[in-house]
């Protein structure tokens, strides 16, 4: 009797999963949901929890990362309903009105939660507060976002000369500036606005690129005053400013259906829809990459749902071709680029990705990780300072492979797996749960249904 596809067991504190593919391959086909937006779950949670009144939220992603976010709100005072219902609603303090906790506030694995959460923090006067996360989190760079809220007059103390969590604040009134951002960055971006939500003045970022719009966009539904000047990257935020509770329906992370896009594009006899997709233009830097690999993918049924554009995402396999991705394009697809590795691998010529020694400081070193992980599977990665050569046309062999903790590199990994010979065995595959609860769930329906 043929093993299972995907086998899934428990070894506290870790799972693994193994990968077996059948010898005569596997279409993927058919039609798949995924979880909500996790940038757009994060701002609404935020700015739900500081704003006047009530904020009813639909299709709130349910991954860790959240939790970490409304855990450290409702520590604040806010009022946040059971994250299993359909509607989320959040009952706001007011802006301004976060109240110092009586314990230490943990963003878990989140850096978006600890660095957006720092803005607001700081210009709290005459609150102290303290914030830490997980190792992973204690190990991630913080001085972009410490730098420009120093800027500001912010008062915080922190490892290694104030770059590293855990932190502590003491809330200060901040006085607006002008910050020109040394990189593309939303959370850096976020981070500064948020404080100058409290600020009299205009506080502007500007940026060498554009970085993803959800704040600039959920600020102003939230009833800040704006100005985005799009030919010179640059943002305002007037303050002092005023947040009432809205309604957002958030619609389906478009870093999550990456994954489906490239395991459909990859396997011959895929043709899948994945529904609901968020495809806000900063955001779309994956499809421009696989389009110029010659992917067959087309938008369909293309709406507005509260403010930000969606589609349904249909993908049929086709044989790939090489390209080179750098520049502005890889702010819109940072944290595409390693299930983006895995469709190079399927390519024909050599992919090469420059421009990303952002990806060094992420979850994990995702450049190292992918390039060791896919060459223990039989790929022909070339390592450079700030990107990747990938070789298509590689066989890849079945082994034994690790996440390193990262949700990314365990899903992306997953992906390569179902085009091996052979059994792979991923371990650390919990990790998965930070972004997307649900993906082996949704793996697993979509090889049983074949």
């Amino acid at each position: 009797m043929p093993l299972p596809l995907l086998q899934l067991t428990d070894s506290p504190p870790h799972q693994t999963l193994t990968v077996t593919p059948p010898p005569d391959g596997l279409a993927l086909t058919g039609r798949l949901k995924i979880p909500g937006d996790k940038s757009i779950s994060h701002r609404a949670l935020m700015l739900g929890a500081i704003a006047t009144g009530e904020t009813r939220i639909q299709g709130l992603l349910l991954g860790e990362d959240p939790r970490s976010t409304a855990a450290c709100f409702q520590a604040m005072g806010a009022t946040i309903s059971d994250l299993e219902q359909e509607w989320v609603t959040v009952q706001g303090c007011g802006l301004g009105n976060l109240q110092e906790p009586d314990h230490v506030l943990d963003a878990g694995n989140s850096g978006t939660t600890l660095r957006l959460m720092l803005g607001l923090l700081a210009a709290h006067r005459d609150r102290f507060f303290t914030v830490t996360g997980d190792a992973s989190l204690r190990s991630r760079p913080m001085g972009r976002v410490i730098n420009p809220l120093t800027e500001m007059g912010a008062t915080l103390w922190g490892r290694r000369h104030n770059t590293l969590a855990p932190l502590a604040i003491q809330g200060q009134v901040l006085k607006p500036i002008h910050y020109q951002s040394p990189m593309a960055s939303a959370q850096v971006k976020s981070c500064v606005l948020l404080a100058g939500l409290l600020t009299e003045g205009d506080t502007t970022v500007t940026e060498p690129s554009r970085s993803r719009d959800h704040s600039e966009r959920m600020l102003a539904a939230f009833g800040a005053n704006l100005t985005v000047d799009l030919d010179a990257r640059s943002v305002t935020l007037h303050g002092p400013a005023t947040l009432t509770g809205q309604t957002v329906v958030v619609p389906g992370d478009i870093s999550s259906a990456a994954f489906w896009l490239v395991a459909a594009a990859i396997t011959p006899g895929s043709d899948l829809v994945v529904e609901n997709v968020g495809i806000n233009p900063t955001r779309t830097g994956v499809l421009e990459a696989l389009q110029a690999m010659e992917a067959d993918i087309t938008l369909e049924n293309e709406r507005m749902v509260t403010g930000e554009p969606v589609a349904d995402l249909r993908v049929r396999h086709s044989q790939l071709k090489a390209a080179t991705f750098s520049g502005d394009l890889i702010p819109r697809m940072i944290d595409e680029i390693p299930i983006l590795a895995v469709a190079a691998l399927h390519a024909q010529g050599t992919t090469v990705i420059k421009d990303a020694a952002e990806l060094r400081v992420k979850e994990s070193d995702r450049l190292a990780v992918m390039a060791s992980q896919l060459t223990a599977m039989g790929a022909q990665i070339t390592e450079h300072p700030d990107g990747l050569d990938i070789q298509g046309g590689a066989t890849l062999t079945g082994t034994r492979v690790d996440s390193y903790t990262d949700h990314r590199i365990a899903m992306s990994l997953a992906i390569a797996a179902l085009r091996a010979a052979g059994p792979t065995t991923l371990h650390r595959a919990e990790a998965a749960s930070v972004s997307y609860p649900s993906f082996w769930d949704n793996l697993t329906c979509l090889c049983e249904s074949k």
